[in-house]
């Protein structure tokens, strides 16, 4: 037995102005779940406290809760002392039981065709990634989309592209989804990082289900214009000044001895509207003995079209990338922006390794920078942190070279999915609870590995926003500066 200490939410809306947090101390087996620790509580404080359970066993999906902020079901999360339980981030009926039934009647439900058959053994295949869902709305109260739109939410949409999977079901699944807010997903994959069930649903609905759009025309106008732009050029970017691609050569050696090599790929952002960082990833590659291959035939991954459904140009662009790498005989494939990266590592087959730029100054390890007088907070990108996995690595670094590092809580700022382009209020109304957030850190710099959330968060904040490599280039130079002064 051990003894904790926990948090718990309490509301009566019936009597309470608001919710209010009591601490309560409790008896439980070593192992004891958040349940367990609840139904002490009840057993032995307070037999009013409201909560629901059913099976315990992870199965049924009404036990839901927050447990320090993130949704999880009680019965499979380990209580912890000192930890925070509070109800799902819907409306709440009283304690921690809240009202489920607004999602639930959008759940849709099966149209009978008539004469249908059984699914097919391939049908029944491509439904087993989405049929496991326990409807705890543990992803919709996680998603950062339904804090600022009418999205339906995750768990209503990977219904739809369960359904239209289904030879049995005559609904209009395509239709349905457009007006549940198909387009509002930010493909941020909270809903993933939060699901007892682990499905993958912007990759194994979201994403489908906007493929199933555009072959029917009903792709958002702009996302069409970029991939348009990406077939007649090979870049989702407009050329607007000299490229990264034709200021270097194709072999970049570092300034010393060689400790490593790397191919690089640049991305499209990096490319063409933002070429002065890919360039500052290239000096902060020399000054750490990694010789940088850069071929020049490569082109974009493939991530606006594989996010927004328009893949049927994908297949060559993954053919051209993978053979301008391989074809040089490079092992490591190094990205700078979170969202290549992802793709590369998650939509490709590749005969190489892809390492984001923090894995790689991580493994190698770096020159400490001088530190830079500045207090700096880290925005998380999330085809970083959840696309990815990658969370230590860049905080790392950024503390060897800023004088204070500041935590900021992960949230996505709106820019990723397509909905930029397509949904642009949605994403002005997360990037501005970017900006609140970075307000109240009190940072005096903010830092990313992501071009997308580095322009959005921009555009929502007066702090300056930077990219980490750039954060490490400005504290070896003021090294050097200092080397330079008269003793």
């Amino acid at each position: 037995m051990k003894t904790i200490t926990l948090r718990v939410s309490r509301y009566d809306p019936a009597a309470d102005e608001g919710p209010h947090i009591e601490e309560y101390t409790v008896r439980v087996n070593d192992g004891a779940r958040v349940l367990h620790a609840l139904h002490a509580v009840h057993d032995e404080h307070d037999p009013t406290l409201t909560y629901r359970y059913c099976c315990g066993s992870g199965q049924c999906g009404s036990c839901a809760v927050r447990v320090d902020g993130t949704p999880g079901l009680a019965c499979m999360e380990e209580a912890r002392d000192g930890m925070t339980v509070e109800p799902l981030d819907l409306p709440v009926v009283k304690d921690l039981a809240v009202d489920m039934s607004p999602v639930i009647a959008k759940i849709a439900r099966i149209c009978p065709a008539p004469d249908a058959g059984l699914p097919a053994r391939e049908e029944i295949e491509a439904i087993k990634p989405l049929r496991d869902c326990i409807e705890c709305l543990s992803c919709v109260s996680a998603c950062p989309a339904l804090q600022v739109t009418e999205f339906a939410g995750p768990t209503v949409l990977r219904q739809e592209m369960r359904l239209a999977l289904d030879p049995r079901d005559s609904g209009d699944r395509i239709t349905d989804a457009i007006e549940k807010g198909l387009f509002y997903c930010t493909t941020c994959k909270r809903c993933l990082e939060v699901c007892p069930k682990e499905i993958d649903i912007p990759g194994k609905a979201i994403e489908k289900l906007r493929e199933l759009a555009n072959r029917r025309g009903l792709t958002l106008p702009h996302h069409r214009e970029i991939a348009r732009l990406i077939e007649e050029t090979g870049r989702s970017v407009e050329r607007t000044k000299t490229t990264f691609l034709e200021q270097v050569p194709e072999v970049i050696e570092p300034d010393g001895p060689v400790r490593g090599e790397v191919g690089f790929f640049v991305g499209c952002m990096f490319n063409g509207r933002v070429p002065q960082t890919a360039l500052d990833a290239m000096e902060v590659m020399k000054r750490n003995g990694i010789r940088v291959i850069v071929p020049h035939d490569q082109v974009c991954c493939g991530s606006p079209l594989i996010r927004t459904g328009q893949t049927s140009y994908v297949a060559d662009l993954k053919q051209k990338n993978i053979e301008a790498f391989a074809g040089r005989g490079i092992k490591t494939v190094m990205t700078i922006c979170a969202g290549c990266g992802a793709t590369l590592k998650n939509d490709y087959e590749t005969p190489f390794e892809v390492k984001d730029v923090t894995e790689v100054l991580t493994e190698y390890g770096i020159e400490p920078p001088a530190k830079l007088d500045v207090r700096a907070t880290y925005h998380d990108p999330c085809h970083l942190l959840r696309g990815q996995g990658i969370r230590e690595q860049p905080r790392a670094l950024l503390r060897e070279a800023v004088r204070e590092f500041v935590e900021m809580p992960a949230q996505c700022c709106g820019a990723g999915g397509g909905v930029r382009s397509g949904v642009p209020e949605e994403a002005k109304a997360l990037g501005s609870m970017r900006g609140e957030a970075v307000k109240e850190t009190g940072a005096d710099v903010v830092v990313t590995v992501c071009p997308f959330c580095e322009f959005h968060i921009a555009d929502c904040t007066d702090v300056p926003v930077k990219n980490l490599v750039t954060v490490l280039l400005d504290g070896y130079r003021k090294k050097d500066a200092e080397r330079q002064k008269p003793a």
